[in-house]
Formats: C-alpha cells, structure tokens, sequence
C-alpha cells in the first residue's frame, strides 16, 4: 500500500507514456421524449478490443465554442490516461435540442440520468463513470449522485454547493446577493438565446434560433419568486440527505471562490454519516488559493498539478489501481500568510497543510473574549450608507479587479472589534457570528465582516457573511421584527483559512450597508448592536511543528504545479477586467461599473466568437430605493464561409473581427441583451431587453418585464 504523498509519482503515470486520443467532434444522444443532447467525446486511440472508464462533463455552456479550448486540457488529458472523456451540453444549450428550463431541474438530472446510462453502454465504456464538473457541473456532479445512477463510481466536483439556498450566487443568510442575483440572470438571459451551429445543424437553425429567443426561461422571475428556503432550494441541495450519495466524492475549492463553505459542510455531513455507516464512502477536500477556476487553470496561484490529482482519482475508484488516495488526508489546504492588500494578486504567499481527518482535533472551536477587544464606531448602524464599494465581486474568477480592496474606510464607518495578536494565529474552517441587535423597522440586513489589520493600519478582507435579521428563527419561515425590540441572530460567514502574522490585528466589522453585495431594505433602516458581538473561529493549533512543516513539503511536493498547456486549436485572449467608482459629492450618489470582455478563434473551423458583460450598481445615500442593478451582455459569432484558419495568435480581438467583412460571412449572428433591477416599498421590478442580429440586420426581439413581491427583503 502506497503512502499518500507519493500519489503524485502514480498519478503522472500517463505522462510517461501517454495514450493517443482519437476525438468524436460531434454526436447526439438520443433521450426517451425524443431530445437530443450534443456531445463531443475523447478516446484513447488504441482502445482495440479493450473497455474503459469514462468521465463526464454535463454543463450548458457549448463545447463548440466557449468552453472548447478550457476542454481541451481536462478531457484531452484524461482519454491520455486511459480514460473515455465525455463532454455533453445540456437540454437546449450549445447543438443539443430542446430547451432548458431553469437551473437543476428535474428535467436537467433526469436527462444526465439517461447519459449516464448511454455512456455505459457504449462499446468504448466497460460501465464505469465518473462525474467532473466546476460550478454547474459540480453541483450536478452531486445532485446525480444522490440519485444512486448505477453507472457512477466516483465524482469530483469543483467550486460548487450542496445547499443552493445558502450560498450561491442568489442568496445568503436570507439576503440578496445585490452584486449577482440579476448579474448571473442576465448572463443566463443571454446564453439560453444563442442558436444552435448552422454548421451542425444545417437548415433549420434560424427558426429555431427564433424559438429559443421565445421560450427561454426568465430566470430572475424565479429566483426573485422564492426569497425563503422553500422547497424550490430544497431540490437539487443534497445536504438534505447526505445519506443519498453512495460514491467517494473529491470536493476542491478556493480560497477567493463564494462556494467555499460547502468543502466543510460536506466533510460534516460525511463524519455524521460514518456515526451509523462505518462504510459511509469517502468526502475528500482540497482548498487552495484560487478564485472561482479549475486549479490547473489556477488564479492566482500558486496553481496545481489538478489533472494528475483527478487521475488518480479516477485510478483509485475506477480503475482499481492501489495508488494512496484511500490514505490522503482527508483535508488538504493552502493557508495564506498576512500580506498587504493587493501584493497577492497573481500568487498568494503561504503553505499546504494537511488534516487527516475532519473535525480535526488540532482544530478547536474558539469563541474570543471581547473584553480583549478594541470596540469603536457606531452602534447604531444605517442602512442607507455608502458602505461596500472597495469589497470586491461576490463571486470571483481570479481578477484583480474583482478582488476586494483596502476596508479601511469601510471599517470606520462600521461597528469593529479588533484584537491584537502577540502571536500568530491560525484559522482553517468555518467563522460564525452571535449578536443581539433591534432594528428601527420591521426588517434590516446585516454585513459581518473578517479583516488582517496591517501595522500600517491596512485592512484585508478575508471573509464575509451577509445575514437578513427575519430570519433569525429560520431561514423557511422568516418573521416580521418588531421594531426596536431585541433580535438574536447566529450565522455563518463564508469559510476561510488564514494565519496571522504577529504585529497584525484581527478586526469583526458589522454594517447595515454593504452595497452592492448586499441588497438593503426599501427603507431607511437603522440596525442597533445592543451587546457585544460573540466571534467563534475555528482555530488550528499543531500538535508537532516539525512534523506539520515536513506534511507541508510532502503536500506541496505531491501537488505539484500546473504542466505546460497542451498545444490548442484556440486562440483566447481578453481586456483586463475594469472596475470603476464614480461618485456625486453633491448629490451623494455612488456608482460601481465592471467591464469583462472575453474572445477567442478556432483555427480547425474558423469560428470567431466574443462576449461582453457590462454590469453597473449604482445608489444614494438619501433615498433608500434609490439601488439599482443593471447588466448589459454582448455575445457575437462570426466565421466566414470557406471556414478559413483565423489562427493568428498575434492578432487583438478588433483586429480577427475587421479580418472579415459582411461579404465573405458564412455565420454572423448576434445577441445584446439589457437587464434592470430596482425596488419600490412592496416589490421588486424587473425588466430584461433581448435584440438578436443575422448579418448585420435585426432579426428578433423580446422584452419581459415582472413586479414581484418582496418578502421582508
């Protein structure tokens, strides 16, 4: 039997001598009511007579075209390893027919059901599947899983939840996600419109370019329709029965990635299974300092050797080969140093640790004395304050300008506590606040923030945890406040790892206002802070320093860094995110902008294709329904008719686009989308603007608009 830290050497076994892969561009799996879902599939290309695993990845967001050339480097890699790679849009996304409803349906698990059991049929697959995914892909990498398919032998799922209510991009604590709740609507809005390829469909593809434009879901109606943890959540959350998932399951996230709390939920769930299942299969975790990516992909770093970590996860669970999975630590983790703000942006400083098994007994739940603490700024907290600008995007994807700045100015206008530190002090797990408060009406929300005060008085936010106070009893049934009277609430903030350096300070801000994270209540709305917070972290102390230093070059050793890119038919590239805050001193305005804008050409088929995302919140200090959200989204194909190679990796964006003209286009289509969100005292509005072009010509149009209670938001 191996030892755990000698995985890496298993795992790189395909290096040496890789498998040839022969790549299926595309094919069609055919479900029971006569859809068909697009597929592009990855074989070892010496296969002869032999059978092997399979992997799949089932998400909506076009193998053609936007994730081809992040596929290539997952899927490529495991057909070298011996391994069938499947990767499959979903009901309505990309090629495949039909239309998708919403996020998870039912519709969406029973459809993965079916290929699962395509996949295992196939004369390539000797039955075995495993589940890869990040963000969609991982949530329904579990979701499937709790539903026992026969087929599934192992799943790795990457940056995603097991309870959609608590802490996906929609809600948290009871509140609403200002800065993604209509942002990922929006970003939906304009990926269910896309058309199929008329290059793979043939004729046919503007009427049902037409039909999807028509039917496609709306989803902030609905997201907006459920604002309690009502059974709408409850499906798909698979932490409402643990018990249901009956494969070994690789959760990885990262450190700067709003999903990050679930790594600690599943490894809880799974502790409290093996009380009366010793055989309960194994929840492994690795927490890294990524942002919302695949780890070999990692930003910022350090990244990791993740395709060799999946291999010998496949290996271990579908393969059979005895190469030390079993025996890893069930946590492995990366905790960052105290740095100053912004010095980390492309590699945090910091180390692997590793935890055989969790909860850790060199993990102690810690409550701090507040009497330690230095108390300032206000107690009475208002609603309407320009608080929140410099934190950052709640969900992140590894750009600087995604990532929060100085809270400093923040935190004078917030209520703190600040505890010195003489000695380092190490955090790995999951933060949760207790405090009594009251609040002037009948509703009020609340930002609990974790700083690393710097010397020079610098403060770098390293979690949050939003919390809506009618919710205090549950988050199922929230209940009208009665205003001024006392409220205690208890929440968790979004898991972290952390060590503080001596000299630094430790610092708990609480704000009423955290725009536009946080989106506030219809009113101006005062929140009272009548005791003294209670902050209960979740403190690692090592038992040996020697043997938790030599575990760390073990880790680091066996993790290992991200190889060289296999050479790729696509040609990416992007402007750097911009974030900008413009201000009216006058007026006491205050608004945020961010710019992200993505392209890429295919040199096999010529394809051009390009998004924008324009997303703009803006508020003012005076009147309290003065936030407003609004997303703007630019997707565009081109390629010309002789699909010729547009492969020039020197070549801007502006530059492969002018490379063509309206003469000479076999495909040029185009969707701008428009999305608003405000509020008056009863509802939420919202209002989504679709104009679809062929060729430089309008071709369709469609505009919704809703009024939607709010229910004590």
């Amino acid at each position: 039997m191996l030892p755990w830290f000698t995985m890496a050497t298993t795992s790189h076994r395909y290096r040496a001598a890789p498998r040839p892969v022969r790549v299926i561009e595309h094919t069609r799996i055919p479900l029971a009511d006569g859809i068909e879902l697009a597929a592009r599939v990855w074989l070892p290309a010496d296969l002869a007579e032999d059978a092997v695993p399979a992997v799949l990845e089932y998400i909506p967001y076009r193998k053609n075209d936007m994730t081809a050339g992040r596929d290539q480097t997952i899927h490529t890699e495991f057909a070298r390893a011996g391994y069938a790679s499947v990767r499959v849009d979903l009901r309505g996304a990309g090629d495949s027919t039909g239309v998708m409803t919403d996020e998870y349906s039912a519709t969406e698990l029973d459809d993965g059901l079916q290929v699962l059991t395509w996949i295992a049929n196939q004369e390539w697959c000797n039955g075995k599947v495993g589940i890869i995914g990040k963000s969609w892909g991982g949530f329904n990498g579990l979701q499937l899983a709790a539903l026992q398919p026969p087929e599934l032998a192992a799943v790795i799922t990457v940056c995603s939840t097991d309870d959609r209510y608590a802490d996906d991009v929609h809600y948290n604590g009871g509140a609403i996600v200002g800065d993604q709740m209509l942002s990922w609507a929006s970003t939906m809005w304009a990926y269910n419109a896309r058309p199929q390829d008329p290059a793979v469909m043939g004729e046919g593809w503007e009427s049902d370019w037409r039909r999807r434009i028509d039917e496609a879901p709306v989803n902030i109606d609905e997201w907006l329709g459920h604002q309690r943890r009502d059974d709408y959540w409850k499906h798909g959350s698979v932490c409402e029965t643990p018990e249901a998932i009956q494969v070994p399951v690789l959760a990885v996230g990262g450190l700067l990635d709003e999903y990050r709390t679930t790594l600690f939920r599943l490894m809880d769930n799974a502790n409290e299974q093996r009380r009366t299942n010793p055989d309960y299969p194994p929840i492994h975790a690795l927490l890294g300092p990524w942002a919302h990516n695949y780890p070999h992909q990692a930003a910022p770093g350090p990244g990791i050797d993740f395709i060799a970590e999946a291999v010998a996860w496949w290996d271990q669970w579908m393969s059979g080969i005895d190469n030390g999975v079993r025996e890893q630590p069930q946590l492995r983790a990366f905790v960052p140093d105290s740095a100053p703000v912004h010095s980390d942006r492309a590699i945090r400083e910091g180390r692997w640790i590793a935890e055989d098994y969790w909860p850790s007994e060199q993990v102690t739940e810690t409550t701090l004395d507040t009497r330690a603490a230095i108390l300032a700024g206000p107690t009475e907290l208002n609603s309407t304050e320009l608080i929140g600008f410099n934190g950052g995007s709640w969900l992140q994807f590894g750009e600087a300008a995604g990532m929060a700045g100085d809270q400093a100015a923040d935190d004078a206008r917030s209520y703190t506590a600040t505890w010195d530190l003489e000695e380092s002090l190490e955090i790995v797990g999951t933060p949760t606040l207790k405090a009594t408060l009251s609040s002037s009406t009948d509703r009020g929300v609340v930002a609990a923030r974790l700083c690393d005060v710097a010397p020079d008085g610098s403060s770098r936010l390293l979690t949050i945890g939003l919390f809506n106070l009618t919710h205090h009893s549950t988050h199922e049934h929230p209940e009208a406040l009665t205003p001024r009277e006392p409220v205690e609430v208890e929440f968790p903030l979004l898991a972290l790892t952390h060590r503080f350096t001596p000299g630094h300070r430790l610092r708990l801000s609480l704000s009423a206002s955290f725009w536009p994270n946080l989106w506030p209540s219809p009113e101006a709305t005062t929140i009272s802070v009548l005791t003294e917070p209670e902050l209960t972290l979740p403190i690692r102390t090592v038992t040996s320093a020697a043997e938790d230093a030599e575990r760390t070059r073990e880790l680091t050793a066996a993790l290992g860094t991200p190889p060289t890119p296999p050479a790729s038919t696509i040609d990416a590239g992007g402007a750097p995110m911009t974030r900008e805050l413009v201000t009216d001193l006058v007026a006491r305005t205050a608004t945020v902008t961010t710019v992200v804008e993505d392209w890429q050409t295919n040199s096999s088929d010529g394809l051009f294709y390009s998004t924008l995302e324009r997303d703009s919140y803006e508020r003012s200090e005076t009147d309290p329904l003065s936030p407003r959200a609004v997303c703007e989204r630019i997707v565009r194909y081109r390629r010309q008719a002789l699909a010729a190679p547009v492969s020039d990796t020197a070549r801007s964006r502006q530059a492969a686009a002018d490379a063509t003209t309206a003469d000479d286009l076999g495909w040029d289509v185009e969707l701008r989308t428009r999305s608003t969100m405000t509020g008056d005292a009863e509802n939420f509005l919202v209002t989504n603007e679709l104009v679809a072009y062929k060729d430089g010509k309008q071709f369709h149009s469609r505009t919704t608009s809703a009024s939607i209670p709010r229910e004590l938001n």
